[in-house]
């Protein structure tokens, strides 16, 4: 066993500069709130920064703790069943929380949070965890997709049930990464695409939220005060960042002009204030983080050290980059977080334990 501390440095870093920036880049963006009515600029940035802290906690603990990371395989099952419970807590009357006709939150009075972002861990854990389990029978349908498609329909239930489509997606997304991985059969991961692409036709069509979103994909600029609104000022904010940006705090677009500036669009606020070049900067950290953890996911030896950690850079990729693009206008509008950036002390505190846990197991890497 490796001494302690034996982490790897350059993911480290990636991660520390991308929380730190990402908190100033949020700390701009809550300024512009306080235009808005009710606002508290003092409470947002405080809670945000409670956030931070408890995070990176959690980061450093689980990175240089003695406890083996092999210890969530073993605790796997009961983890996602935690984490289907406490999702489940949203449909008891009076715990739920609704922000835009949507119930994703549970609000205890003293603290509020997402459980969908604990479920999307819980899963990546559990599925590395059976995949490895079952070796080389990953190929096979009935120990690779059916058991996929299996925990896909419970979680879809829950998800759908939130009206939380975009978090169905992302974790069906990293599911078929890890099975593809684990070696499935090129045939069944293509009878897994087409399956997906009948069932987001099908909600595009009985949702009207969904077919509104890619409606306003198509032709932005159809609804410009409506539902195409989002998109245009994001545009509008990026394009006025131009290659090196206003300056950090010097956004204008973050004052009543673009929706969320501190959730979806905080991508658009950070290119207005920085630029092409802080743009780059802030793809190019994400990309180094990936790109060191793909690298650990291929050293470390074991499957379920290796799949955990393609689970939990697939996931935190895919959700940043479907903000990211969403903002670009390349793909529909999303509602996912930007992590490590957005508002979401959830997200935030559960995208810095994953973090954590790639670092526990980069200790073991040969």
């Amino acid at each position: 066993m490796k001494k302690l501390g034996n982490i790897d440095k350059p993911l480290l870093i990636s991660v520390v500069i991308l929380a730190l920036f990402g908190f100033f880049i949020f700390a701009s963006a809550s300024l512009g709130l306080l235009a808005r009515e009710g606002a508290s600029f003092g409470s947002i940035a405080f809670n945000q920064l409670i956030g931070l802290i408890i995070g990176f906690a959690a980061l450093f603990y689980i990175a240089n703790s003695e406890i083996h990371y092999k210890i969530l395989r073993k605790h796997a099952f009961y983890i996602l069943v935690g984490a289907i419970f406490i999702n489940c807590l949203l449909f008891i009357p009076g715990l739920a929380l609704e922000h835009g006709g949507a119930k994703r939150w549970i609000d205890l009075g003293f603290v509020t949070f997402q459980p969908s972002e604990i479920l999307k861990a819980a899963f990546i854990i559990y599925f590395a965890a059976w995949l490895s389990g079952v070796k080389e029978k990953a190929q096979s349908f009935k120990f690779g997709i059916l058991p996929f498609c299996i925990i896909m329909a419970i979680l879809g239930a829950l998800l759908f049930s939130q009206s939380d489509t975009d978090t169905f997606v992302v974790i069906f997304a990293t599911g078929l990464a890890m099975l593809i991985v684990a070696g499935a059969k090129f045939r069944h991961i293509l009878l897994m695409v087409l399956m997906a692409a009948v069932c987001v036709g099908a909600i595009v069509y009985m949702r009207p939220y969904a077919k509104q979103r890619i409606m306003t994909y198509l032709n932005p600029s159809a609804d410009p005060y409506g539902s195409g609104y989002q998109i245009q000022q994001s545009l509008i904010a990026i394009g006025s960042g131009q290659f090196a940006g206003r300056g950090f705090g010097q956004s204008i677009q973050k004052f009543n002009y673009l929706p969320e500036p501190i959730g979806d669009s905080i991508f658009a606020v950070a290119a207005e204030e920085f630029g092409f070049l802080g743009s780059v900067l802030l793809i190019s950290l994400y990309l180094v983080f990936g790109m060191r953890a793909f690298k650990i996911a291929g050293q470390v030896g074991d499957p379920f050290g290796g799949l955990l950690v393609i689970g939990i850079v697939i996931l935190i990729l895919i959700e940043s980059f479907m903000n990211i693009g969403a903002m670009l206008g390349v793909i529909p509008l999303s509602g996912q977080p930007l992590l490590f950036v957005s508002h979401g002390g959830t997200a935030l505190i559960i995208a810095l334990m994953e973090a954590g846990i790639i670092l526990n197991i980069s200790k073991y890497a040969k």
